[in-house]
């Protein structure tokens, strides 16, 4: 499989889209990790800031190693920002810790995509790390074999799809709620939306990727009108 051409066929699409959606992300994030904050707010302070107005007073803020590693975990109630986020006053860092105070706030108001995406996380892993490996084996055994581990990756897919509403309003809440907060100002707001708007480029890069995997699999198992030979 690994010098299939239609492999490639399949995958460069993504593969192109993954790396621009990458390269985009960094971009936006490096170029405005260069633009003070206008209020000097550094990143754990917006989150804290976006927080306490939003009436959560429950989730704790820490620094966390990694570059843009930031996340919230709704098992524990943390907002982990990465080293460039925490403690940096830059509009990147005050973008990004937004909306990692976006997801806290769709988990207090019990925002229902999240809580899916939430549930489907064992299965998603399971899909992960069998379903790639059961499509390959059925390559060379049986066409039946690549639906089951199609039906398992899967999982991976879904998961992915519904990620994909949970950033995009968390951004939006993020957006709008930081300049009405006071958190950013008017000029800085542009700023903020392109940060904001590259990141979740690679969570749609990352759902394109599963779906041609996918596509291919089946494609070559014949059961995409492709051959198995």
């Amino acid at each position: 499989m690994v010098l299939d051409p239609i492999y490639f066929l399949f995958l460069a699409p993504a593969l192109a889209f993954s790396l621009w959606a990458s390269w985009k992300t960094k971009s936006a994030f490096k170029k405005y990790s260069r633009v003070r904050s206008a209020r000097g707010l550094t990143g754990a302070e917006a989150a804290h800031a976006m927080l306490q107005r939003a009436g959560i007073h429950d989730v704790e803020v820490q620094p966390t190693r990694g570059y843009l590693s930031d996340h919230y975990n709704p098992l524990n109630k943390t907002l982990a920002l990465s080293e460039a986020t925490y403690s940096q006053p830059t509009v990147a860092a005050v973008a990004v810790a937004c909306h990692e105070a976006g997801h806290a706030i769709q988990h207090a108001q019990g925002y229902k995509p999240m809580w899916l995406r939430s549930a489907l996380v064992p299965t998603a892993n399971i899909g992960s790390s069998l379903g790639y490996i059961v499509m390959l084996v059925g390559l060379f055994i049986h066409p039946t074999l690549v639906l089951l581990g199609a039906l398992l990756f899967s999982a991976v897919l879904l998961f992915q799809v519904v990620t994909l509403p949970v950033e995009f309003d968390a951004s939006a809440r993020a957006k709008k709620l930081a300049f009405e907060y006071g958190l950013v100002t008017q000029g800085e707001r542009q700023g903020v939306s392109k940060v904001l708007d590259a990141a979740a480029l690679t969570y749609v890069a990352a759902a394109v990727s599963t779906l041609l995997t996918l596509l291919y699999f089946l494609f070559r198992a014949g059961l995409l009108g492709g051959s198995n030979d």
